[in-house]
């Protein structure tokens, strides 16, 4: 996979990003966050560049630790309880940084796990900072790499203007008002994450916001 600086990799994403769309015109009380023990000195020896290998290596080992979890926690369902797992799309269920074509390609640690959870009865979310005219194109980016989106939570115009930490949790209070337990929420970005509303939460690596 080509490396080269975060910021030159994020423009060329963009640009072949907007070519694809104009041609395709009850919450716990204290969530767990996990993060990968490698990440940090990954983060501090990856100050200049972040190459595809180190971060796929980086989001694997945050997710060793999540699906052993989702497999204790899908065992222990109780009888009605309908569960459900959010995913940050951006760097976290899809590869934006690292994915020169669309469909972009899924995040293969992410979507593992997905799988998994897909393939026990679990729902599967998407809460995206993504605005709404793009909900079509990601619907079908999402599908066509291999998730089953039971939903997905793109902005609104006026929620443009909202906190994106705050619009976030919003929406998986929406997701727990349809009767769903969220039992995991997955994301690379502390936004994606606070605000409650999820029984454990696991954050993939942003090398100090060089990923989106």
């Amino acid at each position: 996979m080509t490396t080269g600086r975060p910021w030159a990799r994020r423009a060329a994403v963009t640009a072949v990003s907007a070519a694809a769309l104009v041609a395709l015109a009850v919450p716990a009380e204290a969530a767990t966050t996990i993060t990968s023990t490698s990440t940090t000195a990954t983060a501090a020896a990856a100050a200049e560049d972040v190459d595809h290998t180190t971060w796929q290596k980086d989001c694997q080992a945050v997710m060793d630790q999540a699906l052993p979890y989702l497999k204790q926690r899908i065992a222990a369902t109780r009888p009605g309880e309908k569960q459900a797992i959010v995913l940050d799309i951006d760097n976290t269920a899809l590869e934006t940084d690292f994915g020169f074509s669309y469909p972009q390609p899924a995040n293969k640690p992410v979507l593992n796990v997905a799988r998994y959870a897909q393939d026990h009865g679990v729902a599967v979310y998407f809460v995206t900072a993504r605005p709404g005219i793009i909900a079509s194109v990601t619907d079908y980016n999402l599908k066509q790499v291999g998730y089953r989106v039971a939903g997905l939570h793109v902005r609104s115009f006026s929620d443009l203007f909202k906190d994106v930490a705050a619009y976030k949790t919003a929406q998986r209070v929406a997701i727990e008002s349809k009767g769903y337990t969220i039992i995991a929420n997955i994301g690379n970005s502390a936004t994606d994450l606070s605000g409650g509303h999820a029984e454990r939460t696991y954050k993939l690596p942003d090398y100090d916001g060089q990923l989106s």
